[in-house]
């Protein structure tokens, strides 16, 4: 299970490194590439995420590398095969992160059999509260995936408690309100989110939303178990190409 890969993993550790990618950005030819080289710098597991037309919960980087994907001719079965391709040349857990119609519009079920098939361990589904969720989450249940819940800084404790009783794998604490790829203040006050997160859960926690160096990850090591790692990298590849992304995840660690 996801959970049990993470706690083991921490036992040589101090903090996890978890990585983004939008499959088919630049190409999927370049996608594996990115994924290979993350792998071999020391990545510990990796969001794969299916574009879509209106990623909400992503900014200008991430929703441009969407969008270049989708010009590109990715689809959900081809990412789906990618996928299948990464899971079983790598020996890091894979999650989906995507919207509900992805889910939606393949059958809830099918969806969801399909990730056990071909090896994904969990899903990151951000527009998709679990009042609204049941029948996925009860899938994902019945096949033993992680439906992975987010945390924010304006959630209450008594709403934290609720989603963490919906939550498996990890929990995905965003950093700050707002979309992917602006800066986040590592400081006080973030610390004390994390508190209110912990309390909250048993689970790992994962921060994610501008962390981009490894001063970023040095702060989180003690207050969070996985340091998430998603616009900085594309942005990365878009400046200086696909060759640049093995340095700059070495040097994070």
């Amino acid at each position: 299970m996801l959970e049990e890969y993470i706690k083991h993993r921490l036992q040589e550790k101090n903090i996890l490194l978890m990585t983004h990618i939008v499959m088919g950005y630049p190409c999927f030819e370049d996608s594996f590439k990115i994924v290979e080289s993350m792998v071999t710098a020391g990545v510990d597991l990796m969001e794969l995420q299916i574009p879509f037309s209106e990623p909400i919960a992503d900014g200008p980087v991430i929703l441009a590398a969407n969008q270049k994907a989708l010009e590109n001719g990715a689809t959900v079965h081809r990412c789906l095969q990618f996928a299948q391709k990464v899971a079983a040349a790598f020996d890091i857990p894979f999650v989906f992160m995507s919207y509900f119609n992805i889910a939606y519009k393949f059958g809830i079920p099918g969806f969801v059999d399909t990730m056990a098939t071909i090896g994904v361990k969990g899903a990151i589904v951000p527009d998709l509260p679990p009042e609204e969720g049941r029948t996925f989450l009860t899938e994902m249940e019945r096949r033993a995936l992680a439906p992975i819940l987010i945390f924010s800084p304006s959630t209450s404790v008594e709403r934290l408690q609720y989603l963490a009783g919906f939550a498996r794998g990890f929990v995905y604490c965003v950093a700050r309100k707002g979309v992917t790829g602006m800066d986040t203040d590592f400081s006080r006050q973030l610390d004390e989110y994390l508190t209110r997160c912990r309390s909250a859960t048993a689970l790992p926690l994962a921060l994610g939303f501008g962390v981009k160096s490894a001063e970023d990850i040095d702060f989180l090591a003690g207050k969070a178990e996985i340091a998430v790692i998603g616009t900085a990298t594309i942005r990365l590849v878009e400046d200086q190409g696909v060759e640049a992304v093995y340095d700059y995840i070495s040097n994070l660690r």
